[in-house]
């Protein structure tokens, strides 16, 4: 394996935790942000330096010849959790890694199909620079994208949970055991790059477009409109059809969901679904300015403040949002100021929280001092998520260099064999040596896409999104 470029990485391990709950606690929670499945967790514990027999607590580097240095290192180690933390079956992102070995669900082998997406997403950024040889890249994307299409389908749509040995759906909630039309599109725009990056290269890579371009055709958007209405809805199962009745609607952090369907060579869906589902007949328009900045777009649930980071980041991994405007938005408007509005409030700290201010902030969903909770202003608890500012870069790169450097300056306290844990509060004094997919694998194509703009080239780069964007009324300039 030709990944000797993150041999000079070591790395220190700290803090352990007790238990995450039993898959049977898993409730949904009806909550001020937006409806979402929040996992309920005991409260974590300080317990001293632990490690597990594969993951020994070591030095990491003390200083870096620049910002760009310093950069490479941080994608080179955030990839890593898709790399050597990858499901070894299926190369999918395991839903969490825990450091202290601790799994009480027991779901190691329990792959996530969203945070599979930003994790190829930031394969792919590692190819580009280098990180991963093209050859062992292409081999490790093949053995990906041969896995999803053996996998369960439901419609073309994968599940959120798989079970990375056998490709079986594991049910993220007890009616939530079939497709789930978000995760799949947020694996699916990824993908997408994969495609654009390596169609025109050797029999090998030509292939591994090829069958890519054949799962994005199986995917049925139109079945997910529930029997032709004009909106989509985020789950179907099998055994319980519509029962878990959530038609997406904006604004949050499923946008890519909609240029999808709109953009799709088989299962299209029409404009209507977008303009009356999404956007709510225009219902989505906002005049909120927290801080000063307009949120243009109404933030389900957090109307005045705006919601958890991760809604100005899962979309736009792969989607532009620069010089990109419909009849509802200026979408960097949207990003940028949601970015700044949140970096404004840890500015302020209006609760007075230790380690708040200009060079520590950020609010999103990641693992809290009591659980698991969709972090943001209306909605604080003294916990920074780093993915929260580090997934910012296009949009705040002077902020989100100085956060960095703040977090990379607190040492081992918050960092481990696959770069800064989930999340860590100061106030708490509380941090846990563990990840999730779904906050880890975004750091590295954001930070990619300030830099070079890869993902958001080759995603762009797609006909077909092209024609859904202007399909749905985008401008694209």
């Amino acid at each position: 394996m030709n990944f000797t470029k993150l041999s000079f990485a070591t790395w220190m391990l700290v803090i352990a935790a007790p238990c995450f709950a039993s898959q049977d606690s898993v409730k949904v929670v009806k909550g001020q942000v937006s409806d979402y499945y929040i996992p309920v967790v005991n409260e974590y514990e300080l317990t001293g330096i632990v490690t597990d027999e594969h993951d020994q607590p070591l030095e990491r580097p003390t200083s870096f010849a620049n910002d760009e240095e310093m950069l490479d290192y941080i994608e080179k180690t955030h990839l890593n959790y898709m790399w050597d933390g990858a499901n070894p079956n299926s190369g999918l992102a395991p839903e969490r890694i825990h450091l202290d070995g601790i799994y009480p669900q027991n779901d190691k082998h329990v792959v996530t199909t969203g945070g599979s997406g930003f994790g190829i997403a930031g394969l792919l950024a590692g190819i580009d620079r280098g990180y991963i040889s093209r050859t062992e890249g292409v081999q490790r994307l093949t053995k990906i994208v041969d896995f999803l299409g053996k996998a369960d389908r439901f419609h073309g749509v994968w599940s959120h949970w798989i079970d990375g040995n056998t490709g079986k759906t594991v049910p993220f909630g007890q009616k939530d055991d079939g497709g789930d039309l978000v995760e799949s599109s947020f694996l699916m725009a990824s993908l997408l790059c994969v495609r654009q990056y390596f169609e025109n290269g050797n029999e090998q890579e030509k292939l591994l477009a090829s069958n890519i371009d054949k799962l994005w055709k199986e995917m049925e958007f139109d079945w997910y409109r529930r029997g032709g209405q004009d909106v989509l809805y985020w789950h179907w199962s099998p055994n319980y059809g519509w029962d878990m009745n959530f038609p997406l609607e904006g604004y949050n952090e499923c946008l890519i969901t909609y240029i999808l369907g709109a953009s799709s060579p088989t299962h299209s869906i029409p404009a209507e679904c977008y303009h009356k589902g999404w956007a709510r007949s225009g219902g989505i328009k906002s005049n909120a300015k927290p801080y000063g900045y307009p949120l243009e777009l109404k933030h389900n649930g957090a109307e005045q403040t705006g919601g958890p980071l991760f809604w100005a980041q899962y979309s736009y991994i792969c989607l532009n949002p620069k010089n990109l405007s419909d009849t509802y938005a200026n979408y960097w408007n949207v990003v940028r100021n949601h970015a700044l509005s949140d970096y404004e409030y840890c500015v302020r700290n209006p609760k007075g929280y230790k380690g708040y201010g200009k060079d520590c902030w950020g609010l999103t969903a990641s693992y809290s001092v009591n659980g698991y909770s969709a972090h943001a202003p209306n909605n604080d608890l003294g916990v920074i998520t780093p993915t929260a500012a580090l997934s910012s870069f296009p949009y705040t790169p002077t902020e989100s260099m100085a956060a960095l450097k703040y977090f990379w300056n607190k040492g081992s306290w918050i960092w481990g064999k696959y770069g800064f844990y989930d999340a860590f509060s100061e106030t708490a004094h509380w941090t846990v040596p563990r990840y999730l997919a779904i906050d880890q694998l975004t750091i590295t194509p954001m930070i990619e896409n300030h830099r070079s703009g890869l993902l958001w080239r080759l995603f762009m780069s797609c006909p077909e999104i092209q024609q859904g964007l202007e399909k749905l009324g985008f401008k694209n300039n």
